[in-house]
């Protein structure tokens, strides 16, 4: 096997084009190898395995310096540069993130990497270093799977263009984005893919860009001569590359969407080797989505590339006809044009990540709350459950979207709870409204209010003495589970559902003094900032205790969830002993 004695992209250099071509179906086996056992993206590696081969030949790195757009495609890169363990040993697996990562020592990642459409933007900034201290060497920027339509990416190639110098974009098209591609652009993308190139309808040149077309995207002999062409060019260029998603592996091939990203499955039947966790509260609320746009001639559904964390396949799509919208990879449009929809008599409701929502803080505040329209939001994955990789914390919303005036952030603890709430906040038309989802599905029987306009005010379910227990969204549960431990301490507490995150309840904190002498916080997120704090800051001038729980601000990466707990002091026996010492 040539992949073994690969330690570094000078390993490569002596081989010719049909060992290349050994070595990137070596590469291939290697990323199945990986995705298979532990999971992670399949299509996008497969499909750009041979370019990265041809790049690590031509291009010398890391002289020459590469920027992987979103990470999508960056498992061939790893392996090529000293991490092929994490790929080719279940033991290693672990070690190695998904992501382009400095933090793996690796002198051939420069950035973290994990959202989309940065890539153009890090490298312009290299390309001003370089320039200005008179530097020779290569910059390229590997952009696909969608990220072309996030705004940083034309705002780096209108800067990358005008600054003239060495700047090679090898823009990886498989005419997929994590699902469809969505937006008038992709037109400009299929002339030029059904012309060979040579369509006038030029995206790129219209940007100043110089331009080049290689059609056989998956053959290393035409990518090898594509790049050596470029190579130590003294202008930006973009070399399209006409890729297949998937390419080398029949399942991600024709299945390109759910390909995507995968859990552990098996190579040889393509079906997953991990079991279910039962319902998902991505599937129910797509259903819903579908059911209330039946009822709901005013409903629009808004996605911004990433349909399946709100549950909506293919056919739900479909099925949601014209109250269904994809902005693709461009999270600040979604959130201005859910405002703008709003406005126009429309009830928007878009969903993503808590992840991804991070880079559109601004659109929130002022495209958004500071208009008051009346749009809503679906936090998708907020929780310590959530996505564990250091790019991908899900934790962080309740500091960033509770600290902005004039939005109202609602944390439900059960499917039924999310449900009233969801049809109040499309229904009514004085608030922008979001919703921390909770990520496990917990049903109940009680029946929730359908008007949630009187503001912050929160809902006692157990009345008790000394401690009061106010637990949130998804950790409302946890709440139960401390009552009933301090109730075998003989301690008789109180259980508050907040319902609101961006307020407190002070009639029910001034009459929890009465009889009460602590308040614990509970929350599925970070403690800076958080839910808790505001709760302690109420309470600062009086003799009430307070005990706040959640994750202490850190940078975490591919974290173990009960590690997490325990070292945060969130287990419920945890929590409990602390209640215990402060009483005491």
């Amino acid at each position: 096997m040539y992949i073994e004695k690969v330690n570094n992209p000078q390993d490569i250099k002596g081989l010719n084009i049909n060992e290349l071509n050994v070595l990137a179906d070596e590469v291939r086996a290697g990323v199945l190898n990986r995705v298979s056992s532990h999971g992670g993206h399949v299509g996008p590696n497969l499909g750009f395995t041979e370019a990265t081969v041809a790049m690590h030949y031509v291009f010398d790195a890391p002289r020459d310096k590469f920027v992987f757009d979103v990470s999508h495609q960056v498992y061939p890169h790893k392996m090529l540069t000293g991490r092929k363990d994490g790929f080719l040993k279940v033991d290693d697996m672990n070690a190695i993130s998904g992501y382009s990562s400095p933090r793996e020592n690796s002198e051939y990642d420069l950035f973290e990497v994990g959202h989309t459409s940065t890539s153009v933007a890090l490298a312009s900034g290299l390309q001003a270093a370089r320039d200005l201290l008179g530097e020779k060497y290569n910059i390229v920027v590997v952009l696909g799977d969608g990220s072309l339509s996030g705004g940083e990416a034309f705002e780096g190639l209108n800067v990358a263009a005008e600054a003239g110098t060495n700047f090679i974009v090898l823009f990886n098209d498989n005419g997929m984005s994590i699902a469809e591609n969505h937006g008038g652009m992709y037109k400009s993308l299929a002339a030029l893919r059904e012309s060979n190139g040579k369509s006038s309808n030029n995206i790129f040149r219209a940007l100043g860009f110089d331009y080049m077309y290689v059609e056989a995207g998956n053959n290393i002999e035409k990518l090898v001569d594509a790049f050596r062409k470029v190579k130590d060019i003294d202008h930006p260029i973009v070399v399209h590359l006409h890729t297949e998603k998937g390419h080398g592996y029949q399942p991600a091939v024709k299945d390109k969407e759910a390909w995507h990203w995968s859990v552990p499955f098996d190579l040889k039947t393509g079906k997953p080797t991990v079991a279910g966790s039962g319902e998902s509260f991505s599937d129910l609320l797509g259903q819903y989505l579908v059911k209330k746009a039946e009822l709901d001639d005013k409903l629009l559904v808004v996605q911004s590339a990433v349909p399946a964390m709100s549950g909506l396949s293919k056919e739900r799509r479909e099925a949601l006809g014209k109250h269904y919208v994809d902005v693709g990879i461009a999270e600040e449009e979604a959130v201005a044009l859910i405002s703008g929809a709003a406005k126009a008599g429309a009830h928007p409701v878009w969903g993503t990540p808590a992840t991804f929502m991070q880079r559109t803080y601004d659109q929130l505040c002022q495209d958004l709350a500071v208009n008051g329209n009346p749009a809503v939001i679906n936090v998708l994955g907020a929780s310590i459950y959530g996505m564990n990789d250091f790019t991908h914390i899900c934790f962080f919303d309740i500091p960033m979207f509770s600290h902005i005036p004039n939005l109202v952030y609602l944390a439900p603890t059960t499917w039924e709870e999310f449900i009233t709430m969801e049809d109040w906040a499309i229904a009514q038309d004085k608030y922008s409204v979001a919703l921390r989802v909770p990520c496990a599905v917990v049903h109940s029987d009680e029946e929730y209010p359908t008007d949630y306009s009187q503001l912050n005010k929160f809902q006692v379910t157990h009345r008790g003495s000394q401690v009061a227990v106010i637990a949130a969204g998804g950790f409302y549960q946890k709440g139960e589970a401390v009552l009933k431990l301090l109730a075998d301490e003989g301690i008789n507490a109180t259980l508050i559902n907040p319902r609101y995150l961006t307020g407190v309840d002070e009639q029910l904190l001034d009459e929890l003094k009465c009889d009460h002498q602590l308040i614990v916080t509970l929350e599925d997120g970070s403690l800076d900032g958080g839910f808790g704090e505001r709760i302690a800051r109420y309470y600062g001038p009086t003799d009430m205790k307070v005990l706040n729980f959640g994750v202490k601000k850190a940078l975490y990466d591919r974290y173990d969830v009960n590690d997490l707990l325990r070292d945060n002091h969130l287990t419920e026996t945890q929590i409990v002993a602390d209640i215990k010492t402060v009483l005491a």
